[in-house]
């Protein structure tokens, strides 16, 4: 298959490079799969939000941390993925190399706010509604978000520096 790519022209004579296509898969994966980490996250907490709001409304605001935290997730997928989109230039300057950094840059990002995601939604569902029974689970609650959202901090930090060769 890289034999067939690496032998394509494009309309203005120009040889294209099969390693655009590992560089813009990075740039896609990291945005898709941030974005899925963070759907899930608010999605899962969400529900867990609108049951407990039923029974005590007043704590309504108080349970959003978790939606927001798992809404920072799809920040950290669209920062990598402009980051590496500016980095996709010419094809003929484009390596293999830079290429298959770039791809495993946004997968990295991508697959560690997948994890984070899922941690944040299940944590932030039985979170909420054990908070309505007993208050004080929430600085629990709270330190097990903020290890939660580290995951995903952690995988924006090696993308970053997969994406600087």
């Amino acid at each position: 298959m890289l034999f067939i790519l690496d032998n394509m022209v494009s309309d203005e004579d120009v040889q294209i490079n099969a390693s655009t296509f590992f560089g813009f898969m990075g740039v896609s994966m990291a945005l898709v799969l941030a974005n899925l980490g963070a759907g899930y996250g608010t999605f899962k907490a969400g529900a867990g939000i609108a049951a407990i709001g039923i029974w005590k409304p007043e704590i309504i605001m108080k349970s959003l941390i978790p939606v927001v935290m798992a809404g920072i997730l799809g920040i950290y997928g669209m920062i990598v993925a402009v980051l590496l989109s500016q980095k996709v230039s010419n094809p003929t300057d484009y390596t293999y190399k830079n290429g298959f950094a770039h791809m495993a840059s946004g997968l990295c990002c991508g697959c560690s706010c997948i994890a984070a995601g899922f941690a944040i939604g299940i944590v932030g569902d039985v979170g909420v509604r054990g908070n309505a029974q007993q208050e004080r689970l929430f600085v629990g609650l709270i330190l097990i978000l903020i290890f939660a959202e580290a995951l995903a901090l952690y995988g924006l930090i090696v993308s970053l520096i997969l994406s600087q060769t």
